[in-house]
């Protein structure tokens, strides 16, 4: 399937991650247009009930609804902890900045998630942080404050 590549190349790792990158510097246009007149909360209920059904009904259609039970306790902790924190506590956050500001000024302080990604996948997976990493880190970090100047 798109979503988990035979061989995981990272070709397809690069290709879908673009797609996101994408639709993610899309959609808060269409946050601010829509949250005009109603309140931010109204408006992630709203965004995450058309996720929910639009998954729903790809799952069904593709079998993968049916294994949900199969899922292991861990990976169901760790994705509702991840619900909680980013759709629940960040999203809420989000829409609310993006309502109540500029939708540029939000967009890049929320540039600096993968910061801190990078931060506690070391710190928590044990991953390695190159040099590379770090000069790109540093680069985010002098563009987010020039941008606020």
């Amino acid at each position: 399937s798109l979503m988990n590549p035979p061989g995981k190349s990272n070709f397809m790792v690069v290709i879908l991650a673009f797609i996101g990158m994408v639709c993610w510097g899309i959609t808060p246009l269409f946050v601010k247009l829509g949250l005009k007149d109603i309140d931010p909360h109204i408006g992630l209920a709203i965004r995450t009930a058309t996720t929910t059904i639009i998954l729903t009904g790809w799952m069904m259609a593709d079998g993968s609804f049916a294994r949900l039970n199969t899922v292991p306790a861990s990976a169901l902790i760790f994705l509702i902890i991840e619900a909680f924190i980013a759709t629940f506590v960040g999203d809420l956050a989000y829409f609310a900045a993006v309502k109540n500001g500029s939708v540029s000024l939000v967009a890049i302080i929320l540039s600096c998630s993968p910061l801190v990604t990078m931060l506690l996948s070391m710190l928590f997976l044990h991953e390695t942080v190159t040099g590379t990493k770090v000069l790109g880190s540093l680069l985010i970090i002098g563009g987010i404050v020039l941008t606020l100047q």
